[in-house]
């Protein structure tokens, strides 16, 4: 009777999504820690063994997700459209980066509320490296060395440049034997990085409790001045998304490449980007996305059916966005001004392992993971905008699909493969907004 009792609450918590119950832990634990003061921060060794969780899993990840991703990147698919979606996709996923640090830049979301957080993570006084520097660290001396140590941007070089060059000599070699062999490495790459997803899993269950006793500690140590920050953090997010929506993908791609109206592309993109607030999923969203590209921005079957799945995978904006956000925002809670040569590592850690980047609801909290390590800064912070993340990943969701259409809409065009006098654009023709 009892285990009965317990398997039924047990099955009524967990049919709770996830991101609901780490954002009522989040409110329960800064609840306890504003009233509970100081005695709350008896909980913190459970915020970090969340934090080392965290770390077990960034390696593995980078490894597994990037081999899947590049595996999508054969040389046979890079041909005019493949190389120029990803070229798209690479750039406006570091015009977003650039975008979120400027405008954290702009608001400094952590710099008031959390001086006290995270005193064990002082940054250590250090000269800054040279641009120079910085570029040559990008390729590791020894790559396994490099996965070891946990150098999450020469680990993400080495695997891109692996995978590819796996993924050339399958495409060039005459040798079934070896051929065989590559597409098992990849199977094995995929079974792992599926593994590592439930592993993930199991990390976010246990991260209700990590929260819980982080965001206790938290504000037990910090008091009611800690809530600003999140409401900076949560306002430097939209404002972010939409400086880049409107300048990047209405202005330059919309206006600039297309030469059409922007408000007929937000109407024909419009049930995605919907769909997008509410399920918070690229990949999910795409059925939406690949009806609102054929019936409301007339592209070819040809071309969506390839640059959306890969948008999906590969185009990240919205999460590359945030993890320049939420550098910016760490960097404030332990007080470190990053230097341009900190701020370019962020961008290109964001868009290389944006490549690799599950396009599910909260892979941008593992993914920035990645960006905290390669600064150097603390990763407590993972769990500290847990949160608020289901707020932050919708609008990074959004970001995301919408980037998808308005790219793909352009490489449509440079193809020969849209139809301007159908859906939105067409005149006397049926338009979303008469709906």
């Amino acid at each position: 009777m009892v285990s009965g009792r317990i398997s039924s609450a047990w099955k009524s918590y967990r049919s709770v999504g996830i991101v609901y119950r780490i954002g009522v832990a989040f409110v329960l634990g800064s609840v306890l820690g504003l009233v509970v003061g100081d005695a709350a921060t008896i909980l913190q060794p459970v915020g970090d063994l969340f934090v080392r969780l965290l770390k077990m899993l960034i390696v593995p990840i980078v490894v597994f997700t990037l081999l899947m991703g590049v595996r999508q990147l054969t040389p046979s698919s890079l041909g005019r459209v493949g190389g120029q979606v990803v070229a798209l996709y690479a750039a406006t996923s570091a015009l977003a980066v650039a975008v979120g640090l400027t405008v954290a830049n702009v608001i400094q979301p952590g710099s008031r509320g959390l001086e006290s957080l995270l005193d064990q993570a002082e940054a250590q006084s250090a000269e800054a490296p040279s641009f120079t520097e910085v570029v040559l660290n990008i390729v590791p001396a020894n790559p396994l060395g490099a996965m070891a140590e946990g150098s999450v941007l020469p680990t993400i070089f080495f695997v891109v440049v692996f995978g590819l060059a796996l993924a050339l000599v399958q495409e060039e070699t005459d040798d079934p034997a070896v051929s065989r062999g590559i597409e098992t490495f990849f199977d094995l790459a995929e079974a792992g990085a599926e593994a590592m997803f439930k592993v993930v899993w199991g990390v976010m269950e246990f991260g209700v409790l990590g929260v819980f006793a982080l965001m206790a500690s938290v504000f037990g140590e910090a008091g009611v001045d800690a809530i600003v920050p999140f409401a900076l953090l949560i306002l430097t997010m939209f404002v972010a998304a939409l400086v880049h929506i409107g300048v990047v993908y209405l202005g330059g791609v919309v206006l600039g490449v297309l030469g059409r109206s922007p408000l007929s592309f937000l109407s024909g993109a419009r049930d995605a980007m919907v769909t997008a607030l509410s399920i918070r999923s690229s990949s999910g969203t795409l059925p939406v996305t690949m009806s609102d590209a054929d019936d409301n921005l007339g592209v070819a079957e040809r071309i969506y059916s390839f640059t959306l799945p890969l948008g999906a995978t590969i185009n990240m904006d919205g999460t590359a966005m945030y993890q320049g956000v939420a550098a910016i925002f760490a960097a404030n809670v332990v007080g470190v001004n990053l230097s341009l040569a900190d701020q370019f590592a962020v961008v290109s850690v964001a868009v290389l392992a944006s490549v690799g980047t599950a396009g599910v609801p909260g892979s941008g909290l593992i993914m920035l993971t990645l960006v905290l390590t390669q600064l150097g800064l603390p990763l407590e912070i993972v769990g500290v905008v847990a949160g608020v993340d289901p707020i932050l990943d919708r609008l990074r969701t959004m970001v995301n699909v919408t980037g998808d259409l308005a790219i793909t809409t352009a490489v449509a065009k440079w193809n020969g493969a849209v139809d301007f006098t159908t859906g939105v654009w067409g005149d006397g023709v049926r338009s979303p907004l008469a709906d």
